[in-house]
């Protein structure tokens, strides 16, 4: 009999992780994917996950320290990315791909994408971007597979990334210029969106991740 799908949300205090298990849990049972879902703080139980989530809302500067200040737990999210177990951040969890933020000082984040996290230039709009915005979907990948004409994804921020590189970017969306809203490199991938908040799309997008084989051909 097949083991069911282990998923990690990662426990750092980052919010959403209640809303962020659910929609990972009603998305395998869409897909017909036995899993497995538990929040946890527990290093070894991120380690041997076969997904790792990873939520976050607030500041990159909080964010980061509530990853530091839990013994053991940001090694092994480094320890089984290195590895290969795929990995999605969410909103301020995929900020912390970048190499750096600069909310509330400079924080060094995981580095696994170039750029770094700035206040968004939105000349003349409200900050934060608040509300559901179209995607632009700039490649074919398997996380994005499916999601029909003009998705939309539920955006709560008013810090983005900057100076990224090209082939990372799979979406963006318009808020007074590019945003990037879907970042991908390896077996690690991000959503500046809330993908628990996105409805439809949001499921879809997760049910990609918990298929996703990233060492398949894209």
């Amino acid at each position: 009999m097949t083991q069911p799908l282990s998923i990690a949300v990662v426990d750092y205090e980052g919010g959403n992780l209640a809303s962020a298990a659910r929609a990972a849990l009603r998305a395998a049972e869409l897909s017909g994917i036995a899993a497995d879902v538990v929040i946890t703080n527990e290093p070894t139980a991120v380690l041997q996950a076969d997904r790792i989530i990873l939520p976050g809302q607030g500041a990159f500067a909080d964010c980061a320290r509530g990853l530091e200040a839990i013994p053991g737990l940001k090694d092994s999210i480094l320890n089984a990315t290195a590895k290969g177990t795929p990995f999605l951040g969410i909103c301020v969890g995929m900020q912390l791909m970048a190499e750096r933020g600069r909310e509330h000082g400079v924080t060094e984040g995981f580095g696994w994408i170039p750029g770094e996290i700035t206040l968004m230039e939105a000349t003349g709009l409200r900050l934060p971007q608040m509300g559901w915005n179209e995607l632009e979907l700039h490649t074919q990948h398997p996380l994005t597979q499916g999601l029909g004409e003009a998705p939309h994804g539920y955006f709560v921020h008013s810090y983005a990334l900057q100076n990224t590189a090209a082939d990372v970017l799979l979406a963006t969306t318009d808020y007074g210029g590019n945003v990037p809203a879907i970042v991908c490199k390896g077996n690690v991938a991000g959503t500046q969106f809330h993908v628990e908040k996105s409805q439809t799309v949001g499921l879809k997008i997760l049910a990609n991740f918990l298929r996703w084989d990233p060492k398949a051909p894209v």
